[in-house]
């Protein structure tokens, strides 16, 4: 399984599916992270944590956690 943890900076990827269970899943598809979407890789911080994305035309930064969660392609 492909996560977007393990997505390379430059990278665009799609994502094809959200894990997680509840409120965690909501809060992820509330931040516009929906099957489909495509995020851009911006920056990694030196230790890996957090992730800094580009969807949908606004940033985010996202836990490892976090991004552990979202499978793409």
């Amino acid at each position: 399984m492909n996560t977007l943890r393990n997505a390379k900076i430059g990278a665009t990827v799609r994502v094809v599916r959200l894990h997680g269970e509840g409120a965690v899943k909501r809060r992820i598809m509330d931040m516009g992270i929906t099957k489909g979407v495509e995020i851009y890789v911006r920056k990694v911080a030196p230790l890996g944590d957090p992730i800094e994305v580009t969807v949908r035309g606004y940033e985010l930064s996202l836990r490892k956690a976090d991004a552990d969660m979202i499978e793409v392609e």
